[in-house]
């Protein structure tokens, strides 16, 4: 949806302290602050994830909710959380999008445009 008033953000990070490359276990954090720059609160209802790592893998993730909430998100207000991911490669992606409802009961979704997860050093 073009035009759609939530504006998403995303940062990452690499968690060295929780990967375990000789195991293919390689952790991510992301930090997730959603804007609402539309007239009306919106409420955030569930999400979808789908996770790609470097060899082809995809992981589908949905659930209710972000960090255990279904926060409303007024306008000209943002909420922020922080959540991670484990991929079998140094590199991957993810791409998704949230289930929001806005005051006057319509829903709709608000994309989350595709992220970059890699270990730094790593050519992606």
């Amino acid at each position: 949806m073009a035009d759609c008033p939530i504006r998403i953000e995303v940062e990452t990070a690499y968690l060295d302290h929780q990967s375990e490359p000789d195991e293919g276990r390689y952790a991510f954090a992301y930090s997730i602050t959603i804007h609402n720059d539309g007239p009306v609160a919106a409420k955030l209802l569930s999400r979808h994830w789908i996770i790609t790592d470097a060899d082809g893998g995809v992981q589908e993730v949905r659930g209710e909710g972000v960090v255990g909430e279904q926060p409303l998100i007024r306008p000209g207000e943002h909420f922020h959380y922080s959540s991670g991911a484990i991929l079998p490669t140094p590199v991957g992606s993810m791409r998704g999008a949230y289930t929001m409802i806005d005051a006057s009961g319509h829903e709709f979704q608000a994309p989350i445009a595709a992220f970059t997860l890699a270990r730094p050093g790593t050519l992606h």
